[in-house]
């Protein structure tokens, strides 16, 4: 999950318009929420590990700021943990 702290919505809507997402290979996105004032925006998705996502990042920084929470499906974390707690 990645939450960004928008600067400037009416820039990152021109870049967004005329250069897109800007992803790198490995990262793909999902799906995104804005809140209605525009001021931040919760986007889902898939990446290998948080790393990948410096290279899509560096494109935006200058109009937001990123906090980038690895998730997992309930249906992971679950069996994750019964993997790992002893029987």
């Amino acid at each position: 999950m990645v939450i960004e702290q928008i600067k400037d919505v009416d820039a990152v809507g021109e870049r967004f318009r005329s250069a897109g997402r800007m992803m790198p290979e490995g990262v793909e996105y999902v799906a995104s929420w804005l809140e209605p004032s525009g001021s931040r925006c919760f986007q889902l998705m898939n990446a290998p590990d948080a790393d990948a996502f410096r290279g899509w990042t560096q494109h935006w920084d200058d109009l937001m700021e990123f906090e980038i929470v690895p998730v997992l499906t309930s249906a992971d974390f679950w069996k994750e943990r019964a993997a790992k707690t002893p029987s």
